[in-house]
C-alpha cells in the first residue's frame, strides 16, 4: 500500500477466523483488520468485541466489519469461511459444500480490484486453495493455503517432548495433504544440527523409529481427537494463519509448509496444491524447497498428490 499501512481482510468470522483475529490483535499483526461474513450482524458484533479489548493490548489496530469493496487495497485476504467439519467426517468430505461457498466469495474479492495475497484456511485446505486459484485467475504464488503448517507445529511440539528439547531447535516437517495421507519425511528431519537417523543410531537404547512413527500418527489424528473432545479446532490454526501472514507482511522469506502449487517437483502431477516447505515473503509462496526424499517418501507424496488431484477433478467450477 502507498502509505505502508498493513491491511488484512478476514472472510468468515467463525471460530477459526476469530481465533486468527484475536491472535492478530495480540500480536499487533497489522494496522487495519476488516471482518466480512454472510452474517453481517455477527461481523459487527465480533468487531465491537475486539475493539473493546484494544485498551488492554499493545495494538492500535483499526478493526471494523466491512464489505468486499474493502478488499481493493488489502495486502492479504484470509479466507476462513465454510461449513464446519463434523465428528468422523474427513476433510475431503467437506469439499463439495465448501466449493459452493467459495464460488460466492472469490469472484467478489477479485472484482473489488484486490491484488494482494490470498491466504486460505478452509478445509480441505489444499483443494480449497486450488479452487481459489482457479476462481481468481491469480498467479499461483499469490494463492497459498495454510497447508501442513499446523501439522508441522504439532510434530515439533511432540518431538520436543520426546527428545526433551526446545521445539524451535527441531527441523522436521509434515508434508503432503493436510489430512489422512500426510506424512513425515524422516530422512530430512534434523535435531538442531544432527540428522534424526544419527540421533537414533547413537542413542538406540533411549529413542526409536517406532516411537517416532507413533508421534507421526498422533499428529495425523490430532484434529479428529480435538473435534471429538470439543467439537472443532481453532486456536492452533488461528495462530498458524498469523505466522504465515506475518511472513508475508514483513517480507521474511521464512520457510513454512504452506499449501502451494507444484510444477512437477518430485515427479508429482503438475498444478496440485500441497503442503511442502516453501519460501514465504511479500510475493506469497515464491519458491518451493524440493527435498531429496527417499523412494518410499516420494511414493507417499505421489499418493497424496493423486488423492488431491482426483478429488479436485470431481468439481465443476
Amino acid at each position: 500500500m502507498a502509505d505502508n499501512r498493513k491491511k488484512i481482510v478476514l472472510i468468515g468470522t467463525g471460530m477459526v477466523g476469530m481465533s486468527f483475529a484475536y491472535a492478530a490483535l495480540n500480536r499487533n499483526l497489522c494496522d487495519e483488520l476488516v471482518l466480512i461474513d454472510i452474517n453481517e450482524k455477527r461481523a459487527n458484533g465480533e468487531a465491537m468485541d475486539l475493539n473493546h479489548g484494544l485498551a488492554f493490548s499493545n495494538s492500535s489496530m483499526k478493526i471494523y466489519s466491512g464489505s468486499y469493496n474493502d478488499c481493493s487495497d488489502a495486502d492479504i485476504v484470509v479466507i476462513c469461511a465454510g461449513v464446519n467439519q463434523k465428528p468422523g467426517e474427513s476433510r475431503l468430505e467437506l469439499l463439495q459444500r465448501n466449493t459452493k461457498v467459495f464460488s460466492s466469495i472469490v469472484p467478489n474479492v477479485v472484482q473489488s480490484g484486490f491484488d494482494g495475497i490470498f491466504l486460505v484456511a478452509t478445509n480441505p485446505v489444499d483443494i480449497m486453495t486450488r479452487v481459489t486459484f482457479e476462481l481468481s485467475g491469480f498467479n499461483a504464488a499469490k494463492v497459498i493455503g495454510t497447508g501442513t503448517t499446523l501439522d508441522t507445529a504439532r510434530l515439533r511440539y511432540l518431538m520436543g517432548e520426546y527428545f526433551e528439547i526446545d521445539p524451535r531447535n527441531i527441523h522436521a516437517y509434515v508434508i503432503g495433504e493436510h489430512g489422512d495421507s500426510e506424512f513425515v519425511p524422516w530422512s530430512q528431519a534434523i535435531l538442531a544440527v544432527k540428522p534424526i537417523k544419527d540421533v537414533l543410531a547413537d542413542n538406540s537404547q533411549t529413542y526409536s523409529m517406532e516411537e517416532l512413527e507413533k508421534i507421526a500418527v498422533d499428529v495425523r489424528t490430532a484434529a479428529q481427537e480435538i473435534i471429538e473432545a470439543k467439537g472443532a479446532t481453532y486456536y492452533g490454526i488461528g495462530m498458524a494463519i498469523v505466522r504465515i501472514a506475518r511472513a508475508i507482511l514483513n517480507d521474511e522469506n521464512s520457510v513454512l509448509t504452506v499449501s502451494t502449487r507444484l510444477r512437477g517437483e518430485y515427479g508429482c502431477k503438475k498444478d496440485v496444491f500441497i503442503g511442502n516447505p516453501c519460501f514465504v515473503n511479500a510475493g506469497g509462496a515464491k519458491r518451493i524447497l524440493e527435498m531429496k526424499l527417499t523412494e518410499e517418501e516420494i511414493e507417499k507424496l505421489n499418493n497424496s498428490c493423486n488423492i488431491l488431484n482426483d478429488n479436485f477433478r470431481t468439481l465443476s467450477l
